[in-house]
């Protein structure tokens, strides 16, 4: 039976992560964990927990501080891909001084989904901070057993 499978995780930060780790510029300069590197820069990926019972496949994606219209959700050739974006800007005026801030985070997870996944049917939903996702399966006819068939 094959399951829900990982596909282009972390491809930003690794190259962020091979550029600081094999740069001649940077070689030397900083005592820096490259396993860090990516959360110090302000990439992160969300982490993902995956469930599976006889009716459906759930993944679970951590992604506190985002809303409903920040998702985008698609599938494509059995993939199906989460993303999200969100930018904001903050501006404080105090005491005849201006302050602006900016962020902006972004980030995409996709998944190749089994064959016994019923794409046409996934729903999602956003509450208290987890993207929940459910993929229901169809039922698989099974292979019929091998027979010989004599040559006359």
């Amino acid at each position: 039976m094959k399951t829900l499978a990982k596909r282009n995780v972390d491809v930003f930060p690794s190259l962020v992560s091979d550029f600081f780790r094999t740069s001649p510029f940077m070689t030397g300069l900083f005592d820096v964990d490259m396993d860090l590197l990516p959360a110090r820069l302000g990439v992160t990926v969300p982490s993902a927990n995956f469930t599976e019972n006889e009716k459906e496949f759930t993944i679970e994606l951590a992604a506190p501080g985002l809303s409903k219209k920040d998702f985008t959700i698609e599938m494509e050739n059995d993939v199906l891909t989460i993303s999200a974006e969100k930018e904001e800007e903050k501006n404080e005026k105090e005491n005849g001084f201006t302050k602006k801030e900016y962020s902006f985070n972004t980030f995409s997870r996709s998944f190749t989904l089994p064959e016994n996944a019923k794409s046409e049917k996934i729903d999602a939903k956003y509450e208290n901070g987890i993207l929940t996702i459910n993929v229901p399966k169809k039922e698989l006819t099974p292979q019929k057993p091998r027979k010989e068939i004599p040559v006359s």
